[in-house]
């Protein structure tokens, strides 16, 4: 849900992962989750390499398999902690076995565990976690070095003061002592002032880099080659899960294998011809799934729209927008002499804005139900939670809804937000477009475990937009918006490729404030609306357990009448 506009990570420098695992397929598999994540990723294969090159530079992030070697019995994983030119390397352990095994690797010195198989979303969190509390730790040394240092500019300046207060004492009986102790005292004035000066200057550093926390979550205009990358792996994802991707590629294939076919000699034909019947008979079952699901995608689809949420930052006491020093010629903000973003609540520079993205649709004049935390994303959120814990305050700077086949994006405001669920009801006028209402059904009947179930959303965001535009489009996008989310929707939404992510799934429970389903989605098709077999919305998606697909929930449309009555 989260596409960021300037660049910076947990801090403005980029966080180094060390891998240490034996089985290529798995380290591969763990270095392109990570380097997509936009990590600096080194691995190696044995434990015994792993601790040289932790000897030899600075490793943030230290992901040892427990099954290279016996860790748990040959050696304390704290001494990793130690190695290198700087110590604080957090240790991941991937660990086979129950209880007993994570108890024991973390008495040994991990500081988390993992059991495999893992997954891409938690995995991402666990680093996540391990980054923040790395430099939490690294912010509390500076800052007692920088208490330090003044504690001993203090002592200094006590000592200057009591020589020269002895000086002027004894100048007092001879003029030339007199003299000399006059330009002393001034002397260490000007001392003590400039050391002042010094200290102060960083001190007001140390305050900027308060600002940080804002760098854990800015990953930055992103540049051609990693929204090329994304667009290319979200093309993967969608012809699994799209009915209508996998039917477009299911027909290609067919084709393609007939054409074979044709021109194959005889030792071909029968392997040709048993992937031929395999790509047909799946290829019906998917047009079986689409014909059931047309018309309520045809009716239901128009009045879906992607919801772009741009958050900014205000002081909490002066209430001035944070913002960057300034921005170089290529649209990257400067950073400082220590190579860090650097903020102000002063100037004129840009300011500094995350951008989020999630799902809403239709449901009365003027008005479109999504979910709470699409509509306020800091709301339970801990990384823009702690934004405020350094007094940084997010508010909504922008809000647009998308709609499919529309001109262009319709601004929009908060108007209601549920005490009860994970619900909000947002206003805009966007009543020339002419789009139906969507039909709530807040029966508990309307929902039944077994039944068939269609989901509707815009499912890890821009990426699944321009992974359907194909290569050449997004390229040309890039570059036409260098990178800027807004303008990346901008331009999607004058080529009319804004159009929602359709899956298929089925009721698995329904529970007295949820309901779960199997119909694949992912963040940004937060907010999407549940729609059962009748055509009617039964729920709105609101939560994924882990990775793109697995079990859904979704609120139950009951919770959102009472935010619709008049």
């Amino acid at each position: 849900m989260v596409l960021p506009r300037k660049a910076a990570n947990l801090s403005s420098k980029s966080q180094k992962i060390l891998i240490v695992e034996q089985d290529d397929a798995v380290r591969q598999q763990l270095e392109e989750v990570l380097r997509t994540a936009g990590y600096e990723v080194s691995s190696v294969p044995s434990q015994e390499e792993g601790f040289r090159v932790v000897q030899t530079g600075t490793v943030d992030v230290f992901l040892l398999s427990a099954d290279l070697a016996d860790v748990l019995c040959c050696s304390s994983l704290a001494e990793i902690k130690g190695l290198g030119t700087t110590a604080n390397t957090r240790v991941i352990l991937f660990a086979q076995g129950g209880g007993a095994v994570r108890a024991r690797a973390l008495d040994l010195g991990a500081d988390d565990v993992m059991t495999p198989p893992w997954e891409t979303a938690e995995l991402l969190a666990r680093v996540r976690l391990q980054l923040r509390e790395k430099h939490a730790f690294e912010d509390l040394q500076q800052k007692s070095r920088i208490a330090e240092e003044g504690q001993e500019i203090a002592h200094t300046a006590f000592q200057a003061i009591a020589v020269t207060e002895k000086m002027t004492r004894d100048a007092f009986s001879v003029d030339r002592a007199l003299k000399i102790g006059v330009a002393a005292l001034l002397a260490v004035a000007a001392v003590i002032s400039i050391v002042f000066l010094l200290f102060t200057r960083r001190a007001d550093k140390e305050t900027r880099r308060a600002y940080s926390v804002i760098a854990q979550l800015e990953h930055g205009v992103r540049t051609e080659e990693a929204l090329v990358a994304e667009a290319s792996k979200a093309r993967e994802e969608l012809q699994q899960s799209d009915i209508l991707e996998q039917k477009q590629l299911l027909q290609r294939q067919t084709d393609e294998l007939r054409q074979k076919l044709s021109a194959a000699d005889s030792s071909e034909v029968s392997g040709l011809r048993k992937q031929l019947d395999e790509t047909t008979s799946r290829l019906k079952k998917v047009e079986t799934q689409t014909d059931a699901a047309a018309g309520v995608i045809r009716a239901n689809a128009p009045s879906v729209c992607l919801l772009h949420v741009s958050v900014s930052f205000l002081d909490q006491s002066s209430h001035r927008a944070l913002r960057y020093v300034a921005i170089n010629p290529d649209g990257q903000p400067l950073k400082d002499s220590d190579g860090n973003v650097a903020y102000s609540l002063e100037g004129r520079a840009p300011e500094v804005r995350e951008d989020f993205f999630g799902t809403g649709f239709i449901v009365g004049q003027n008005e479109i139900l999504t979910n709470h935390h699409v509509a306020q994303p800091w709301w339970k959120n801990e990384e823009l939670g702690a934004a405020s814990q350094q007094g940084l305050q997010p508010t909504i700077a922008e809000m647009t809804a998308y709609f499919p086949e529309a001109a262009t994006g319709i601004p929009l405001d908060i108007s209601q937000i549920s005490d009860e669920a994970d619900l909000a009801v947002l206003r805009g006028d966007f009543s020339a477009l002419k789009r139906p209402i969507l039909k709530l059904d807040g029966r508990k009947e309307a929902a039944v475990s077994g039944q068939p179930l269609i989901s509707l959303g815009y499912a890890t965001g821009i990426s699944a937009i321009l992974a359907r535009a194909g290569e050449d489009t997004v390229k040309d996008i890039v570059r036409l918006s260098g990178g800027d989310p807004k303008k990346i929707v901008d331009e999607l939404q004058q080529r009319k490729l804004i159009r929602p992510l359709v899956t298929q799934g089925h009721i698995g429970d329904v529970l007295a404030d949820k309901i779960v389903y199997d119909a694949q989605t992912t963040s940004g098709g937060s907010g999407g609306p549940l729609i059962n077999r009748d055509g009617q919305v039964i729920g709105v998606t609101f939560a994924v357990v882990r990775g793109f697909g697995g079990s859904n929930f979704g609120v139950p449309i009951r919770y959102a009448q009472p935010l619709l009555k008049p």
